[in-house]
C-alpha cells in the first residue's frame, strides 16, 4: 500500500502526463501576460464587440489570452488521454486535468449563455 501512495504523488510517467502539466502551467502565465497588455500596451484601445474585432484591434492581447485558453483546454484533453489510455496515475496530472476541465466548463457556459 505504501508504494501506491508514493507512486500517486510523484511526477508523471508518460509524455502525455508531462504535456498536461506543462500546458496547465503555461495557461496562467499566458493569462498574466495578456492581462498586463490591457493596462500597458492597449490602455487607450477599446475592445471589439466580437473575438475577431478584438483580434484586429488588440492582437497581442487577444491572441495571448486565446493561447492561454487553448493551453487549458488542451491540458484537459491530454490529461484525459493520459489517464484513460496510458494509465497515468500521477496526482499532478489529475489536478491539471481538473483545472483544464473547469476552464472548459466555464468557456462552454460563456458560449451557451453570453451576457
Amino acid at each position: 500500500m505504501k508504494g501506491t501512495a508514493t507512486r500517486f504523488f510523484h511526477g508523471p510517467d508518460t509524455n502525455l502526463g508531462k504535456w498536461s502539466i506543462g500546458l496547465i502551467i503555461a495557461m496562467p502565465i499566458l493569462f498574466f501576460i495578456g492581462t498586463s497588455f490591457t493596462n500597458t500596451l492597449y490602455a487607450s484601445v477599446p475592445s471589439g464587440d466580437s473575438i475577431l474585432q478584438d483580434i484586429a484591434a488588440r492582437p497581442a492581447l487577444a491572441l495571448t489570452m486565446l493561447a492561454g485558453m487553448a493551453a487549458g483546454i488542451l491540458a484537459f484533453i491530454v490529461g484525459i488521454v493520459a489517464v484513460a489510455a496510458k494509465k497515468e496515475r500521477s496526482f499532478f496530472v489529475y489536478i491539471s486535468t481538473l483545472i483544464g476541465m473547469l476552464l472548459t466548463i466555464f468557456l462552454v457556459g460563456e458560449f451557451i449563455t453570453p451576457h
